[in-house]
């Protein structure tokens, strides 16, 4: 919200790529269904379309974090066991999106305050993507699902 007549690049007006957190949604769906789902059925819990499932999980199965199975009870489901699956290797299958909208100013690349401006910005993005990246390899899908289920049940205990 601009309060004071200041132009702020507040994050809600960047555009965002969200496929991570979607895949990442997803996939927590599959783990607690337990058993193959079809596109379909992870398009309901996207709100989105199937085919946008299919492409996007084309990059898991690739990966070999999936696997997708047709017909009666087939559907989409994990290659092994969530505690071997991190999230740093579900950003690699996704093809590694760009984690920061910020970038290097290029209209005077010959200017010497500009090349000092973009190498102090490049290198504190380099550092920030790299803990970035360390806390994705640290992170499995079992830590998120064990996350999701401490706070399903403090809802559950909250609403009565």
């Amino acid at each position: 919200m601009l309060t004071d007549g200041k132009i702020r690049n507040y994050y809600c007006y960047m555009k965002r790529n969200s496929r991570l957190s979607a895949v990442l949604h997803a996939l927590m769906h599959m783990a607690e269904r337990e058993a193959p789902m079809t596109s379909d059925d992870l398009a309901l819990c996207l709100d989105t379309n199937a085919v946008v499932v299919r492409r996007t999980m084309a990059g898991l199965r690739d990966a070999g974090i999936v696997r997708s199975g047709r017909g009666h009870g087939g559907g989409w489901q994990f290659t092994r066991p969530l505690a071997d699956i991190s999230l740093l290797e579900i950003y690699n299958a996704l093809g590694e999106p760009i984690v920061f909208q910020i970038g290097p100013a290029t209209e005077m690349p010959g200017c010497v305050i500009e090349q000092s401006v973009n190498r102090v910005i490049g290198d504190a993005l380099k550092d920030a993507e790299a803990i970035l990246m360390a806390r994705f390899a640290g992170t499995t899908l079992a830590d998120l699902a064990a996350d999701y289920r401490v706070a399903a049940k403090r809802r559950r205990t909250d609403t009565g």
